[in-house]
């Protein structure tokens, strides 16, 4: 198996680990046990959803040691995929066509973004100055979308999935550097290892708020934001390139489009559309007994 397709198949198996993490994470933020941290903490259904972040997250990790930044990010869309149709069934409703839709419009946009992504096996990693400066600007990022209405979902959606991609393009860092041999305790990779581990628990922190006004928006929001800045990081400061000329730079254009529509009606999924659908008996409508008849 060559680096490409061992890079694809570490991504399916993360994507599907983290749509179950994420439905859990749903379900835990319309409870109150998601109303503060010492809640969470004392909840066994979060500890279980933040072993399958962890689980899902070793598996990114390895993904990122055998492929790019710009192949390996756009694949996380698998997870809305999983979350949306897992998060249904879960709550004992079916799929709305406006979710199926948005869905499929967010995966198809990030599979054009996908295309001109393949390259080969990462070589390049992150100075440690650059990993300080791409923190610094993820943390300034983040401190202004969440500031002010904390009940935005979608503003929370957009920091978890700039925090991911910062703790994405450190680990592909540490994964590559430390895979060199002699480089896995020096000083570079320990101190990017932990802003990795600062990253990642801040952006699951992020989703799990994100999530209280639903999971398929948020989620979508989170899958679009982290490939496109992911991307920009590897693209900067990686030498990471888009493949096939100005074609390749249409299709992620279009790509991007098509995600972007995705993601637009995924918000617009009405209340109604989330109503429990149940096959019933028809029901029968009687004739009101005459005033005065007084059954036996």
């Amino acid at each position: 198996m060559n680096a490409t397709a061992l890079a694809v198949a570490l991504c399916l198996a993360s994507a599907v680990a983290y749509a179950a993490a994420a439905v859990a994470q749903e379900r835990l933020a319309r409870r109150a046990v998601a109303r503060s941290a010492a809640a969470l903490l004392g909840s066994g259904a979060w500890w279980w959803s933040a072993g399958l972040n962890a689980a899902a997250a070793l598996l990114h990790a390895a993904a990122l040691r055998y492929g790019p930044l710009t192949l390996v990010q756009p694949l996380g869309a698998l997870t809305l995929v999983a979350a949306v149709p897992l998060g249904a069934r879960g709550a004992g409703r079916r799929v709305a066509p406006t979710e199926w839709r948005g869905t499929l419009a967010t995966v198809a946009g990030l599979g054009l973004l996908l295309l001109p992504a393949s390259g080969p096996a990462p070589d390049d990693t992150l100075t440690l100055a650059e990993a300080l400066a791409v923190s610094g600007a993820t943390a300034a990022v983040i401190t202004l979308l969440t500031r002010g209405d904390v009940r935005s979902g979608l503003r929370h959606a957009t920091a978890s999935g700039l925090a991911s991609a910062a703790a994405s393009a450190l680990t592909q860092t540490v994964a590559v550097a430390g895979g060199r041999g002699g480089a896995l305790l020096s000083g570079r990779v320990v101190t990017v290892a932990l802003l990795v581990v600062v990253f990642a628990v801040g952006g699951m922190l992020l989703s799990q708020r994100a999530y209280r006004g639903g999971l398929g928006a948020p989620l979508a929001v989170v899958n679009l934001s982290n490939p496109l800045a992911a991307a920009a990081i590897g693209m900067v400061l990686l030498g990471e390139r888009l493949q096939g000329g100005a074609v390749g730079i249409l299709l992620a254009a279009a790509g991007a489009l098509a995600a972007a529509r995705g993601v637009l009606l995924l918000t617009r999924t009405s209340p109604g559309d989330r109503v429990v659908e149940r096959v019933t008996e028809p029901v029968r409508v009687t004739a009101a007994a005459p005033a005065g008849r007084v059954s036996a």
